[in-house]
């Protein structure tokens, strides 16, 4: 058992979000990654690029929490990389999700900011601000829909995060909803 005494570099959250694919214990390549990341840390993380990830896969291999080799494709292009998370790497992983603090989200919400700066906005502007924010809410919940519904059994808690992401879309649509109505109401009081 890991008693997470071992010194571990600091690594920044793209690398435990990184390692953190690699310990269901597929062989992935970068492009792997990126599709796996795209399919569920997007709708409540980021989903890093593939530089990025290209990137966190060099200092993860550095750190000895990743191992790779080469695989011939059968299509004929140049070999691709896969990677795999070694013992040490799932210890740490295992270790930071166990232990790490619990930091609290940082809101960075430029629709909020927009409407924080509404007066220097038409109100129909800021309407129409508010409508896309809902539009493109309602969308991300659609898709975290969709994406939990084919999740495996293997992803069974990244399952319940798509549902927390359905959930937190659900909320910001709804929150834009009330936020014209807010405006409606500002409206009618300044006639």
């Amino acid at each position: 058992m890991d008693t997470g005494k071992a010194r571990r570099p600091a690594l920044p959250a793209t690398a435990w979000a990184v390692l953190g694919l690699l310990s269901f214990g597929d062989e992935l390549s970068g492009y792997d990654l990126k599709k796996w990341s795209d399919f569920s840390l997007r709708f409540f993380y980021w989903s890093p690029s593939f530089s990025q990830i290209y990137g966190e896969l060099k200092r993860l291999e550095k750190a000895g929490y990743v191992s790779a080799r080469r695989v011939a494709q059968e299509t004929g292009h140049r070999d691709k990389r896969v990677y795999v998370i070694t013992d040490e790497g799932m210890a740490a992983v295992r270790h930071w999700a166990r232990e790490a603090p619990v930091e609290p989200p940082v809101l960075k919400h430029g629709v909020m900011l927009r409407l924080w700066l509404g007066h220097l906005l038409e109100a129909d502007r800021m309407r129409e601000v508010l409508g896309r924010h809902r539009e493109y809410a309602e969308t991300m919940r659609q898709r975290a829909e969709a994406d939990g519904a084919r999740a495996e059994e293997a992803w069974a808690y990244p399952s319940l995060v798509l549902k927390w992401s359905q959930r937190y879309y659900a909320a910001e649509r709804d929150l834009a909803d009330a936020m014209l109505a807010d405006l409606d109401e500002r409206d009618r009081r300044l006639r």
